[in-house]
C-alpha cells in the first residue's frame, strides 16, 4: 500500500496565527490537489517559531488553541494534515502538533525533550509531554516526533520504536548552522535504522531575529537512505 506525503517546507511568522492558518490552509491544499495522503507542517507552524516567552502569555495559549480548532474545520477533509502550534494544560504551555482529518483534530502529541542549549531555552517556555503517539493512516502505523525527540539517544525514541511504526514523521524548528546538513541526515538515518523505517524530516525556512531556518527537509528508507 503506498502513502504519498508532502512536505510542507514553510516560512512561518511568529504569533501571526492569522496569516499562518492561511499559509497552512494553502500549502494543504496544494498537497491535496497533488494526490498526497498527508502533508507535514513544521514545529509549531500555527504560531512561528520560537515563540519565547509568548508561549507564556496566558491570551495567546487560548488563542493558538482556538486557532487550530478553526483551522481543523477549514482544512481539506480528505488529507491528514499534521499541524505544529501551542497548547496549554492548566496554563502549563505546551509544543504540541495536532493530527487533523475530517474537519476535527482526531489526536495530539506533545515534545517530550526540551533543548535547552545554545539558542533554545524550552525548559522555560514548555512543559514536556511524556508519552509516543503512533496513528494508523491508510493501514500503515505512523508515529510523529517533533524536532528534539530525534537528537536525544533514548528516551521517547526508543519509546516509538519498540512500538514498530511503518513510518516517522518529524516537523522540526531547526536552525541553520555551518555543516548542518551533514548532521541532520546522519542523524535521521540513524533513527531511520532504529526504528526499522521511513523517516520524513520536515524543516521551516526564513528568518526569525537572529535565527535563520535552511529548510533542508529529508525522506530516506528504512536502511537510512535517502530517497
Amino acid at each position: 500500500m503506498k502513502l504519498r506525503v508532502a512536505l510542507a517546507q514553510i516560512n512561518p511568522t511568529v504569533g501571526d496565527l492569522e496569516g499562518n492558518a492561511a499559509l497552512i490552509l494553502a500549502h494543504a491544499e496544494s498537497a491535496e490537489i497533488s494526490g498526497a495522503h498527508v502533508v507535514l507542517f513544521p514545529e509549531m507552524a500555527l504560531t512561528g517559531y520560537p515563540v519565547e516567552d509568548l508561549a507564556l502569555r496566558p491570551s495567546f495559549q487560548v488563542a493558538s488553541a482556538k486557532s487550530i480548532e478553526v483551522l481543523a474545520a477549514a482544512l481539506p477533509a480528505k488529507i491528514v494534515s499534521i499541524v505544529g502550534y501551542l497548547d496549554h494544560v492548566d496554563g502549563a504551555p505546551q509544543n504540541r502538533v495536532a493530527v487533523i482529518t475530517g474537519g476535527k483534530i482526531v489526536a495530539t502529541y506533545t515534545k517530550c525533550q526540551l533543548p535547552n542549549y545554545g539558542v533554545f531555552d524550552e525548559y522555560r517556555n514548555f512543559v514536556p509531554g511524556d508519552k509516543t503517539l503512533v496513528v494508523r493512516i491508510h493501514g500503515i502505523d505512523v508515529g510523529i516526533l517533533i524536532c528534539e525527540d530525534l537528537w536525544v539517544d533514548g528516551g521517547i525514541t526508543a519509546d516509538l520504536a519498540a512500538r514498530n511504526p511503518g513510518l516517522v514523521l518529524v516537523p522540526n524548528g531547526s536552525p541553520y548552522e555551518r555543516d548542518k546538513d551533514d548532521v541532520r541526515l546522519a542523524l535521521v538515518s540513524k533513527r531511520a535504522r532504529e526504528m526499522n523505517a521511513p523517516l520524513l524530516y520536515v524543516n521551516m525556512t526564513g528568518g526569525q531575529d537572529d535565527l535563520v531556518f535552511d529548510g533542508d527537509s529529508i525522506a530516506v528508507d528504512a536502511s537510512g537512505s535517502v530517497i
